[in-house]
Protein backbone atom coordinates (compact mmCIF):
# COMPACT_ATOMS: atom_id res chain seq x y z
CA UNK A 1 0.00 0.00 0.00
CA UNK A 2 1.37 3.23 -0.88
CA UNK A 3 1.99 6.58 1.17
CA UNK A 4 -1.44 8.04 2.27
CA UNK A 5 -2.70 10.58 -0.13
CA UNK A 6 -2.50 13.09 3.47
CA UNK A 7 1.32 12.57 3.68
CA UNK A 8 1.18 13.91 -0.23
CA UNK A 9 -0.50 17.07 0.25
CA UNK A 10 1.61 17.70 3.34
CA UNK A 11 4.89 16.92 1.24
CA UNK A 12 3.91 19.14 -1.49
CA UNK A 13 3.42 22.31 1.04
CA UNK A 14 6.43 21.26 2.71
CA UNK A 15 8.97 19.37 1.68
CA UNK A 16 8.65 19.49 -1.86
CA UNK A 17 10.10 23.40 -1.51
CA UNK A 18 13.07 21.98 -0.17
CA UNK A 19 13.57 18.99 -1.71
CA UNK A 20 12.93 20.56 -5.38
CA UNK A 21 16.30 22.74 -4.42
CA UNK A 22 18.39 19.36 -4.26
CA UNK A 23 16.71 16.82 -6.62
CA UNK A 24 18.29 18.61 -9.75
CA UNK A 25 21.71 17.74 -8.62
CA UNK A 26 21.96 15.18 -5.68
CA UNK A 27 22.19 11.19 -5.83
CA UNK A 28 18.80 9.42 -6.37
CA UNK A 29 16.85 12.66 -6.76
CA UNK A 30 14.98 14.08 -9.78
CA UNK A 31 12.53 16.42 -11.29
CA UNK A 32 10.06 15.65 -13.26
CA UNK A 33 9.16 18.01 -15.63
CA UNK A 34 5.46 16.98 -16.97
CA UNK A 35 1.91 18.76 -18.27
CA UNK A 36 -1.65 18.95 -16.51
CA UNK A 37 -3.85 16.64 -18.64
CA UNK A 38 -6.68 19.57 -17.96
CA UNK A 39 -4.85 22.79 -17.11
CA UNK A 40 -1.88 22.29 -19.74
CA UNK A 41 0.67 24.08 -16.81
CA UNK A 42 4.01 22.70 -16.31
CA UNK A 43 4.80 21.19 -13.51
CA UNK A 44 8.24 20.29 -11.55
CA UNK A 45 8.00 17.12 -9.29
CA UNK A 46 11.16 16.06 -7.52
CA UNK A 47 11.17 12.33 -6.46
CA UNK A 48 13.46 8.96 -6.02
CA UNK A 49 14.89 8.17 -9.63
CA UNK A 50 17.90 5.91 -10.88
CA UNK A 51 19.21 5.49 -13.68
CA UNK A 52 19.16 1.90 -14.85
CA UNK A 53 20.10 0.92 -18.43
CA UNK A 54 18.83 2.96 -20.92
CA UNK A 55 16.64 4.70 -18.72
CA UNK A 56 15.44 5.68 -15.09
CA UNK A 57 13.99 4.02 -12.76
CA UNK A 58 11.43 6.10 -10.17
CA UNK A 59 9.70 4.59 -6.82
CA UNK A 60 6.00 5.29 -6.93
CA UNK A 61 5.60 6.02 -3.61
CA UNK A 62 1.73 7.56 -3.87
CA UNK A 63 0.97 4.94 -6.45
CA UNK A 64 0.14 4.56 -10.07
CA UNK A 65 -2.83 7.21 -9.52
CA UNK A 66 -0.78 10.02 -8.35
CA UNK A 67 -1.44 13.22 -10.80
CA UNK A 68 2.25 13.67 -12.07
CA UNK A 69 2.01 10.18 -13.00
CA UNK A 70 -1.07 9.79 -15.41
CA UNK A 71 0.44 13.20 -16.59
CA UNK A 72 3.27 11.20 -17.79
CA UNK A 73 1.40 8.47 -19.18
CA UNK A 74 -1.02 10.45 -20.85
CA UNK A 75 1.46 12.22 -22.63
CA UNK A 76 3.78 9.02 -23.44
CA UNK A 77 6.72 10.78 -21.91
CA UNK A 78 7.82 13.75 -19.86
CA UNK A 79 10.86 15.96 -19.26
CA UNK A 80 13.85 15.01 -16.32
CA UNK A 81 17.03 16.66 -14.67
CA UNK A 82 19.04 14.42 -12.56
CA UNK A 83 22.35 15.52 -11.11
CA UNK A 84 22.34 18.74 -13.45
CA UNK A 85 21.99 16.88 -16.75
CA UNK A 86 18.84 17.02 -18.54
CA UNK A 87 16.86 14.19 -20.34
CA UNK A 88 14.14 13.87 -22.44
CA UNK A 89 12.09 10.67 -21.34
CA UNK A 90 9.90 8.36 -23.31
CA UNK A 91 8.51 4.86 -23.19
CA UNK A 92 6.71 5.58 -19.48
CA UNK A 93 5.48 2.08 -18.07
CA UNK A 94 4.26 1.49 -14.31
CA UNK A 95 5.46 -2.14 -13.12
CA UNK A 96 5.09 -4.22 -10.12
CA UNK A 97 7.85 -5.31 -7.98
CA UNK A 98 7.34 -6.48 -4.46
CA UNK A 99 10.92 -6.46 -4.21
CA UNK A 100 11.79 -3.09 -5.41
CA UNK A 101 14.59 -5.17 -7.58
CA UNK A 102 16.26 -1.98 -8.87
CA UNK A 103 16.40 0.61 -6.02
CA UNK A 104 19.60 0.48 -3.79
CA UNK A 105 19.69 -1.17 -0.92
CA UNK A 106 18.49 1.71 1.51
CA UNK A 107 15.33 3.07 -0.28
CA UNK A 108 14.41 -1.02 -1.05
CA UNK A 109 14.09 -1.13 2.41
CA UNK A 110 12.44 2.03 3.31
CA UNK A 111 9.67 0.82 0.23
CA UNK A 112 9.32 -2.87 1.21
CA UNK A 113 9.27 -2.39 4.92
CA UNK A 114 8.34 1.25 5.88
CA UNK A 115 6.51 2.49 3.00
CA UNK A 116 5.32 -0.55 1.42
CA UNK A 117 5.40 0.62 -1.97
CA UNK A 118 5.65 -2.03 -4.97
CA UNK A 119 5.23 0.25 -8.19
CA UNK A 120 7.39 1.54 -9.90
CA UNK A 121 8.15 3.75 -13.49
CA UNK A 122 10.32 3.16 -15.96
CA UNK A 123 11.29 5.98 -18.53
CA UNK A 124 13.54 5.47 -21.54
CA UNK A 125 15.78 8.03 -22.35
CA UNK A 126 14.57 9.65 -25.58
CA UNK A 127 17.18 9.13 -28.86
Amino acid sequence: MPAPRWIARANKVGLNRLTRFIAPWAPGWAVVIHRGRRSGRTFRTPLWAFRRGHGFVIALTYGSQADWVRNVLAAGGCELESRRRHYTMTEPEVYHDANATDMPAFIRFMLRRVIKAPEFLSLRIAD
